[in-house]
This record gives C-alpha cells, structure tokens and sequence, in this order.
C-alpha cells in the first residue's frame, strides 16, 4: 500500500483522462491553413452601388473593370488614369489570351456617357463579350 490509500494497479492502470493536446496542435494548424488561404480567396474590391435588376445573375470574368461615382475607372482593382491606360492593359491581355470577357461594374449614379466612353474603349480594345455587373433585385408577389 501506498500512503494516502491509493493501491499499486491504480497507478499502473489505464489512462481515463483525454489528451487534449493533440487536438488543440491540429486545430491551430488548420486556423493557420484557413487564414492563409482565406487571403488568396477573397478577391480586391471597389465599393460601389450597384443597380438592382430582376435579370441578374452571376457572371465569371477574365477582366474586372469597375467605374465608380467620382467617374474613377479601375482595371482588376487598380486605378486607370483614363481610358487611353484602359485600352492598353485590354491590349496587352488580348494579345495573350484567345478571347477576352469582361465585366463591368458601375456606380448607378454615373453619367450615361462615362459609362459608353468605357464600353467603347473595351469594345476598340478587342473585347467583343462583356457584362455589366448589378444587383439581383428582390421581387415581391
């Protein structure tokens, strides 16, 4: 006997608590796994208010071209510093890739003639598919 009245096979027997170490290691590593890949999935974006239509929907792109309220024009989140640079980058795209798409993302309050100065530089740029990005609106019966 041992003092304290704890007998011998006790302290040899099986282990009746859980290790939880294991399991906080494996959980760190996937926290640090997801917040490593969460940095590559999220993609730069350019607030704007987007029109709302019934027709929309979601539209995959190889080119990202926002306009936003101040008339800024930006290609895959970098600010242009008009068309001029617009239609170069498209040019220099195009001449890589077979077909180019591109997606518009415009501030609803825009002028009219901002918005077709840049579909007009996308379309002379070579760019023959393109999509204007907007809101799904909620319809009410």
């Amino acid at each position: 006997m041992i003092s304290g009245g704890e007998r011998d096979e006790d302290q040899a027997g099986t282990i009746t608590e859980i290790n939880v170490t294991p399991l906080v290691d494996i959980m760190l590593v996937l926290l640090i796994i997801f917040m490593v890949t969460a940095t590559y999935i999220v993609s730069r974006s350019i607030p704007v208010d987007l029109p709302k239509a019934s027709t929309g929907e979601d539209v995959s792109s190889t080119v990202a071209i926002t306009i936003t309220k101040d008339g800024g024009i930006y290609y895959e989140g970098e600010k242009m510093s008009g068309v001029k640079e617009l239609r170069a980058r498209i040019e220099k795209v195009k001449s890589t890739q077979k077909e180019v798409r591109a997606i518009i993302s415009a501030d609803k309050d825009i002028s009219y003639g901002r918005y077709v100065n840049v579909v007009n530089t996308i379309r002379e740029a070579g760019v023959a598919r393109f999509a204007m990005n907007v809101k799904e609106e909620d319809i009410q019966p």
